[in-house]
């Protein structure tokens, strides 16, 4: 069974990206899920806009954080059919050794869509059946979201929610968020579900009183302050709230080289650095202070699908907020969009929903 489709191509970097139309078929394992919406991430804008090399080949629909419903199904994927789900911003195989030992986030056979495969800025998208997570509408609609709304948990929510939960934080603890918008915004909330008191650190006053009510208990803003300032101001929070001076969790969510600088300037001894951003800039580090300080850093690479269902209920709970750092926008206003985030006129989580 094919349907009829359409997506939205990125052809060039910055080039305007054209509509094209496609039959939507499932192979087998897999199925079709009509799109209900579709985030503009941070990632999907380096790709665009500096020329950050895709793994499938130009033309390329863009597009990772992507919900919707399942419209058809391959064979042995028959059971999906007519579920509401969020698509995985990264699909493993599930097969391979590193799979099956629990190493899912660096399978070298996983699929990115809009990266390894076609994308979800689209009215349809072919996806693998294994891994997709089900939404349960009527718990969607008793927390007053919408499906489209809630496809931002397949990376901005996930991302961080894999990162906080890597590096062991506990209730107790003090994390650092370094960026506090978009992916670092959910970042600050998933660390506070976790019981930690959440220190949020960006260069815009709008963003810091953006996520203060969520779960942010100091806001720091680094424009005005230097590294060794920012250090002594959470070393005097963390005494004022009777907080450890050790062990800190360190989370760079800028994607900016400041803020890697930053980030790992706030090094204390058994902290712990997790790299959440990315940019293609160079840092330069002292990489003997994790030596003298016992620390560690981590990278994080999306989430396992696994993992999905348990950040899905810190949203459908209350625990975490979306609602009011996302917008929706019409697919095909997908150019202007685009520009309009890449130029922050938009401050939200621009999420697209086909027509």
């Amino acid at each position: 069974m094919s349907l009829q489709a359409h997506r939205w191509m990125m052809t060039a970097v910055a080039a305007p990206m054209a509509r094209e139309s496609f039959d939507a078929a499932p192979g087998a394992g897999e199925v079709v899920v009509a799109i209900a919406g579709c985030g503009v991430c941070h990632t999907d804008l380096g790709y665009f806009y500096d020329g950050v090399r895709t793994k499938h080949a130009l033309p390329l629909a863009l597009g990772h954080e992507i919900s919707g419903r399942v419209v058809a199904c391959g064979a042995g994927a028959e059971s999906w059919m007519g579920k509401s789900v969020i698509v995985p911003a990264v699909l493993p195989c599930g097969e391979c050794d590193l799979c099956k030992r629990g190493l899912s986030t660096i399978c070298p056979q996983q699929k990115m869509p809009g990266n390894d495969i076609q994308g979800g800025f689209a009215s349809h998208i072919v996806v693998p059946g294994r891994g997709l997570c089900e939404v349960d509408e009527a718990r969607l609609a008793k927390a007053g979201l919408t499906l489209a709304e809630v496809s931002i948990v397949a990376d901005a929510l996930t991302t961080p929610y894999q990162a906080v939960s890597r590096a062991g934080v506990t209730p107790g603890s003090l994390a650092i968020v370094i960026g506090a918008g978009g992916v670092g915004g959910y970042c600050v909330q998933v660390a506070r579900a976790f019981g930690a008191t959440v220190v949020a650190i960006d260069v815009d006053d709008a963003k810091l009183a953006a996520i203060a009510p969520h779960g942010a208990s100091l806001t720091l803003n680094s424009r005005s302050l230097d590294a060794k300032a920012i250090k002594a101001a959470i070393q005097a929070f963390a005494k004022e709230h009777g907080l450890r001076s050790t062990e800190w969790f360190i989370f760079e969510c800028s994607g900016t080289a400041p803020g890697q600088q930053t980030a790992y300037s706030l090094l204390v001894h058994g902290a712990t650095l997790s790299v959440v951003g990315f940019t293609m800039d160079k840092v330069e580090i002292r990489l003997s202070n994790l030596m003298a300080f016992d620390a560690r850093a981590i990278g994080n690479w999306g989430c396992p699908p696994e993992a999905y269902p348990a950040a899905l209920d810190l949203v459908l709970d209350g625990r975490v907020q979306i609602k009011p750092f996302v917008e929706t926008h019409p697919l095909a206003d997908i150019n202007r969009v685009f520009g309009a985030v890449h130029h922050r006129e938009i401050k939200k989580r621009a999420v697209m929903v086909p027509g």
